[in-house]
């Protein structure tokens, strides 16, 4: 089997008294299209975190790439190989489209501002949104934020290859969109896998129904900061495990504690 492109080891998490990840330990492949599912508030989003180096666990091991990592990254939008796409496109309100998409490069290389913008435009298209790169993301709609921010998290630097996302890490994309608008965003994460010069593998955290099948490959249900099953998603209409059955059924009686 391949190497890990970033395997958790016994990964715990506590905020406060809440412990958020206990014990996890999760392998991504490369070529994996996975994703990550489970009530609000058991450590989606924290797990990704993790991954991409913007939280420190408490106890455990992340290694990227066989090499064990230390500490935080430096760089909070990309750390050896891991781009980010944040739930609510975490753009700068005050820079153009093309200053956020080309943000590190305009921070952290010695590349020409006319061959930055060149490779904004490029990433821009890619992402199906030619022609904005001068506007500001208040005039943009929802969609076409998130858009903007798979635009910035795929940007390469091509003066160190090292540092090109070889994963992606989607925290709810489609989180707040309408469903025409969440197709767009699901069809784009699956052309962007299959699109040269673009990451093959992703990770992706959602609770939409929708985005979970069109997406995902391989699904881990996490609950109370453990992973409770792991499958296929063709399995999960499959599979007699009750969280899963609770969780796509909708239904208030089962394992899954309802919070009120």
């Amino acid at each position: 089997m391949a190497e890990p492109l970033i395997e958790l080891k016994g990964v715990t998490k506590t905020f406060g008294q809440h412990r958020v990840l206990d014990g996890v330990d999760l392998a991504i492949y490369p070529g994996e299209a996975l994703g990550i599912i489970g009530p609000s508030g058991t450590g989606k989003s924290t797990i990704l975190r993790v991954m991409a180096g913007l939280t420190a666990p408490d106890a455990g091991e992340i290694w990227v790439r066989g090499q064990l990592r230390q500490g935080l990254i430096e760089d909070n939008l990309r750390s050896g190989g891991i781009g980010m796409v944040f739930q609510q496109a975490a753009l700068f309100d005050s820079l153009t489209v093309e200053e956020n998409v080309g943000f590190v490069l305009y921070q952290h290389s010695r590349l020409p501002r006319k061959k930055i913008r060149e490779m904004v435009e490029e990433k821009l298209a890619m992402v199906g949104l030619p022609g904005i790169s001068q506007r500001y993301p208040a005039e943009l709609s929802g969609g076409m934020r998130k858009r903007v921010s798979f635009a910035r998290a795929i940007m390469a630097n091509p003066d160190n290859p090292a540092d090109s996302p070889a994963l992606l890490l989607y925290d709810e994309p489609t989180a707040g969109l309408d469903p025409i608008a969440s197709t767009v965003i699901e069809d784009l994460v699956r052309s962007l896998q299959h699109t040269d010069g673009v990451c093959e593998s992703y990770v992706m955290v959602t609770h939409q129904d929708s985005t979970i099948r069109r997406t995902t490959d391989r699904i881990v249900f996490l609950y109370q900061g453990r992973v409770q099953w792991e499958g296929k998603c063709h399995e999960i209409d499959t599979t007699d495990h009750p969280m899963v059955r609770q969780f796509f059924g909708g239904q208030v009686e089962g394992p899954i504690q309802v919070l009120e």
